[in-house]
């Protein structure tokens, strides 16, 4: 009897342990399936899998296209097949197009499958396997405006900073420019000198850069001041030119004086005195929590490498700090591109389009392999 028992027992056990490993196998096999169908792509396709470069071995990196059919980076190729990589615009497409070298960046980076695949017709790509040449790649045809571009790379001169087009209506990023900026044809003589930098010339500010919004911020500051009191239309306040708060005082631009506005007026003149007496009234918390619906302190949809912005008032925080928070000065840090999501979604009735680099990929002839879908973010 006791054998019996014991031999119950066992069988229970061996069964436990069975039903575990069925259950272990059975998870593993559904995991490779959801793998296969759902990530399979995204892992091939990205830019940190080395294995992508194997493809040029068999395959002419592709061309990168503005919007409006320019070449922004190709290969040449000589009469000993040696490659090289080209940039007819030089230092203009600097941070967007990026580099194809020592590391890679930008586009070049986040587009490396694309660019290393080849949709050349296929009798063609047999037959230049069998002839030991290679294919052509695809091409990567961007959202970017030549035109646009130039005039915002003119624009900013010889300052420090960055500009970014989008249409709000698609998302579309139509430029996209950093400066201080460097010649992407020289990257691989020059690298010591980039690298090192202390102007940090390969830092694409645009989605990198970490900067006080000024008064840009005015409009999240609106928002939660609108969100806060029901009654907002029936704000007024007398702008006399500067506001104080304990040692602090805070000027509006130049000195000049706005006298009586209400809310629209402190907005359209952007009244700094007017926004640091609004930041006086507003409840920190509530405030921080529209800042973080505005993708503050969180991931942003972006093609590109970015910084996430940051957004650090408390209630703990002195009135001060709450003016200077809502006039868009204080500890608050944010990119250029995050605040054209911010503005874009205005623009755009409140609607976010998810931001995007490339319209299309196409083979060498010219046929769209891939095509971008305007798609709604947030």
């Amino acid at each position: 009897k006791n054998k019996k028992q014991q031999v119950r027992v066992r069988n229970k056990e061996f069964q436990v342990i069975a039903y575990l490993f069925l259950g272990l196998f059975l998870a593993m096999i559904a995991y490779f399936v959801y793998f296969q169908v759902y990530k399979s792509e995204s892992f091939i396709n990205s830019p940190y899998n080395s294995l992508q470069d194997l493809f040029s071995e068999r395959v002419v990196r592709g061309d990168i296209l503005s919007a409006d059919g320019q070449t922004l980076a190709t290969t040449k190729v000589d009469s000993a097949g040696n490659e090289t990589r080209s940039y007819p615009y030089g230092r203009v497409f600097a941070h967007s197009v990026g580099y194809a070298v020592n590391g890679k960046a930008g586009l070049e980076n986040q587009e490396n499958f694309s660019l290393l695949r080849s949709h050349e017709f296929f009798l063609t790509q047999i037959k230049n396997d069998i002839a030991g040449t290679k294919s052509q790649g695809d091409n990567v045809v961007t959202t970017l405006d030549t035109n646009l571009q130039e005039a915002a790379y003119d624009a900013l001169g010889s300052n420090k900073g960055a500009v970014v087009v989008m249409d709000p209506s698609t998302g579309k990023i139509l430029a996209m420019v950093s400066k201080p900026d460097f010649d992407p044809n020289t990257v691989s003589q020059n690298w010591n000198e980039l690298s090192t930098s202390e102007d940090s010339v390969l830092l694409n500010r645009a989605t990198q850069g970490q900067y006080a919004p000024g008064s840009t911020f005015k409009l999240v500051t609106t928002l939660e001041f609108m969100r806060e009191n029901a009654d907002f239309d029936s704000y007024s306040y007398n702008c006399t030119g500067s506001i104080e708060s304990g040692d602090v005082t805070i000027h509006c631009y130049g000195g000049h004086v706005h006298g009586q506005v209400t809310l629209r007026d402190s907005l359209a003149y952007s009244c700094n005195t007017s926004f640091s007496n609004i930041g006086r009234s507003l409840n920190a918390d509530t405030y921080k929590d529209t800042a973080q619906e505005l993708l503050f302190n969180k991931k942003l949809p972006s093609v590109l490498p970015y910084s996430k912005s940051q957004f650090t008032l408390t209630s703990s925080d002195t009135e001060a700090e709450r003016m200077m928070t809502a006039m868009g000065q204080g500890k608050t840090q944010v990119s250029p591109y995050h605040m054209a999501l911010i503005t874009s979604a205005i623009a755009n009735g409140g609607t976010l389009m998810k931001p995007y680099l490339v319209d299309s990929v196409t083979n060498n002839a010219g046929n769209v392999i891939e095509k971008t879908k305007p798609e709604k973010y947030k």
